[in-house]
């Protein structure tokens, strides 16, 4: 504890025995006392000195008490001091009037009774200490107000001058304070900023995402930190970042929140910046790896023209040059017609990607029977997995039934799959072949049943990095790998495409190099068995019976299929090639309906409509038409329909589409129409 400072008293006489004897009374007190033994050294004392009390006497030579009291009185620094008097002559009215003019507080007659003097002095000192306590106090009060009100302008100049938005709310969310940074990002005046939330700010398609996220931030009560977009009532967009916490009082009840408002417009700008930098640095770098893979497969595809080339022209010469043997001869036939099939491989694979890259890759639709197409695809490469004597085992299911696709490009799809497995399968190894129904969902399908083809080899398998690239085009896992086993590293994205456009899948598996692949298609069935497939048709009664249509397609199997179809389901169809043989039928046959494709010449297809136009004006007798086209834009419906026609189906054509749409058409009764879809073709 800190020690109390000692109390100054200033004790004046010119006799030092009565000096001693005011220090004897006094000393009791504990203060300090202070001699002075003229009125010129008492004044020099209270040059540097605050005392709590003087006590002086009166009959002094030179200066005496009353004259020395008249200056104490005139100096600013003792004006208040209080003066007791002691005297031992006059006690004459005049005198005590003359004493308490000069500011006396009492006047004592000597011999002076020492209890009296104490008490008076001790009175004195309490007031002293309780006056210097009082100012203490003054003084600091006048500090603290003073500190106060420099943080008060501190926090408003801060608060001002803020790159960042300030608010302060209630636990209702009313807004008690805003800084001018928050009411400028908000687009507020100060008055509207305390009526109107920052959420009412928010850019309406955020608003509710933001006021999601504040009701959970209420909740839980943890710091909040989110990025919105704020929209003013001038429509002016930008990007802020709303921080907040929760503002709690010295017992750690909640008050309200406390939050930052900042403008991160430029940031996100400059993220945008750099996102699209990125992506286009991406697309660059892509861009130079296309580049790199078509260089690359210019030159695998240089060598592989060279190489049958080589043997080709080194057998020719050979014969013209020389007499062979029978045995001789055949052989250089044998080599020039087996590197001529190879290099027409090459070509159709070529053109093949060609056409798939403009989206010119036809297919002939038809029923096509899988176990007939794998088969055949089987004796294609028997020969070459005997060279290598590689076992092939096929599971073959007979009774999977049709699928609804081109026969040719079928057949195509599991002779690459096989000579890809056959290819990459060392000698003596083994490739199984497996076709199955299998339950699921196909692809843009209806139908929960769909023919699987498996290709399982006991090949080099395929590295986890590359095995989501393995069907894109002119990409190969390795270069090294790819020259020992030739090809060109476009048969595998040829089949993807082409099972896609029979509305199929196809997926690669492989456990690692070394360690073979499995190749999975499904594509789907065209009925689930002939059973349920005449159950259905009798069940709709013919639903097309006694109509009459007229097909125009230049392709035969497409012909056949039409026709089929429609015969199916009760209608007659006649089915020619072109539009001149149409012209020549359409008025002797008078067809309900009218389906052509359209890749027949724009005048002909004219013709054809206007024909259609006059028939019905002399015959009075409507006849739509719905157009065939392998295109699927919608560009092109729309001419279509501007040139006459009713409706457009896109090939390959499903047939339940088909007769969907004639019913439609024709606007059958709606029992028929529901019939029709409703059954499986």
């Amino acid at each position: 504890m800190q020690m109390e400072s000692k109390v100054n008293i200033l004790l004046v006489d010119d006799r030092i025995e009565n000096l001693l004897a005011l220090e004897a009374i006094l000393e009791k007190l504990g203060e300090n006392l202070v001699r002075a033994t003229s009125g010129e050294e008492a004044l020099r004392c209270l040059l540097h000195q605050d005392f709590a009390v003087i006590l002086l006497d009166v009959q002094m030579p030179g200066i005496d008490g009353f004259e020395t009291a008249s200056l104490v009185r005139n100096r600013g620094r003792s004006r208040h001091t209080p003066i007791i008097f002691l005297t031992a002559f006059s006690t004459s009215d005049q005198m005590l009037f003359k004493a308490y003019a000069l500011g006396a507080v009492d006047y004592l007659l000597k011999p002076i009774d020492p209890n009296i003097l104490t008490s008076k002095v001790t009175a004195f000192v309490e007031l002293f200490k309780k006056t210097e306590a009082v100012k203490q106090q003054a003084d600091q009060l006048v500090a603290v107000n003073a500190e106060l009100r420099q943080s008060e302008e501190r926090f408003r100049s801060l608060s001002t001058c803020s790159p960042v938005g300030i608010f302060e709310t209630d636990t209702e969310g009313r807004c008690n304070y805003s800084n001018p940074r928050y009411q400028a990002i908000c687009g507020l005046k100060a008055a509207e900023s305390q009526q109107k939330r920052w959420l009412e700010c928010v850019h309406p398609e955020d608003r509710e995402r933001a006021i999601a996220s504040w009701a959970a931030y209420i909740y839980d009560g943890h710091d909040y930190s989110e990025e919105f977009r704020f929209q003013t009532v001038h429509g002016n967009v930008r990007w802020v970042q709303v921080r907040s916490s929760p503002m709690l009082s010295g017992q750690g009840d909640l008050l309200g929140y406390v939050g930052t408002l900042e403008d991160i417009t430029e940031r996100k700008q400059s993220e945008e910046v750099r996102a699209q930098m990125i992506r286009e640095q991406t697309a660059r770098q892509e861009a130079e790896a296309a580049n790199q893979m078509k260089d690359e497969f210019l030159a695998v595809l240089s060598h592989e023209l060279r190489t049958p080339l080589t043997s080709m022209l080194g057998w020719s010469k050979i014969l013209r040059s020389k007499k062979l043997d029978e045995k001789a001869t055949s052989r250089a036939l044998e080599a020039i017609e087996r590197n001529a099939t190879s290099q027409v491989q090459l070509i159709e694979d070529i053109l093949d990607v060609s056409r798939i890259i403009r989206g010119q890759l036809r297919l002939n639709i038809g029923a096509v029977n899988l176990v007939t197409v794998t088969e055949a695809a089987l004796e294609a490469v028997r020969p070459l997995a005997e060279t290598k004597n590689i076992q092939i085992n096929t599971t073959l299911d007979n009774s999977i039934g049709s699928i609804y696709g081109d026969s040719v490009r079928l057949q195509q799809v599991v002779w690459n799959l096989l000579t890809n497995a056959i290819k990459f399968t060392p000698k003596g190894g083994k490739v199984d072949v497996n076709l199955s129904v299998v339950s699921g969902q196909a692809k843009e399908q209806k139908t929960d049943k769909y023919a699987q083809v498996q290709v399982i080899d006991t090949g080099i398998g395929i590295s986890p990095e590359f095995l989501p690239k393995v069907f894109e085009r002119f990409r190969q896992a390795d270069s090294t790998t790819t020259r020992s086993h030739s090809g060109l590293g476009l048969g595998l994205a040829i089949v993807r495409h082409l099972v896609e456009l029979h509305r199929g899948t196809i997926s690669a598996e492989s456990l690692g190099e070394g360690q073979g692949a499995t190749f999975t298609v499904k594509l789907p069935l065209l009925q689930n068995n002939r059973k349920s497939k005449e159950t259905s048709l009798s069940a709709v009664a013919a639903p097309l019976a006694d109509l009459k249509v007229l097909v125009v397609d230049n392709e035969t199997d497409t012909r056949n299929l039409l026709s089929f179809v429609f015969a199916e389901y009760g209608a007659s169809a006649t089915a020619v090639s072109s539009v001149a043989e149409a012209l020549k039928v359409l008025e002797e046959l008078q067809p309900d309906i009218l389906i052509s494709d359209i890749c027949i010449s724009q005048t002909d297809n004219d013709t054809l409509i206007h024909q259609l136009h006059s028939l019905e004006q002399d015959k009075g007798k409507c006849i739509p038409a719905i157009a065939l086209t392998a295109s699927s834009q919608e560009e092109d419906r729309l001419k279509v329909l501007e040139a006459g026609f009713k409706q457009h189906l896109s090939k390959p054509i499903d047939p339940t589409e088909l007769i969907s749409a004639v019913v439609s058409v024709l606007n059958l009764p709606l029992q028929v129409s529901q019939a029709v879809v409703s059954g499986e073709f």
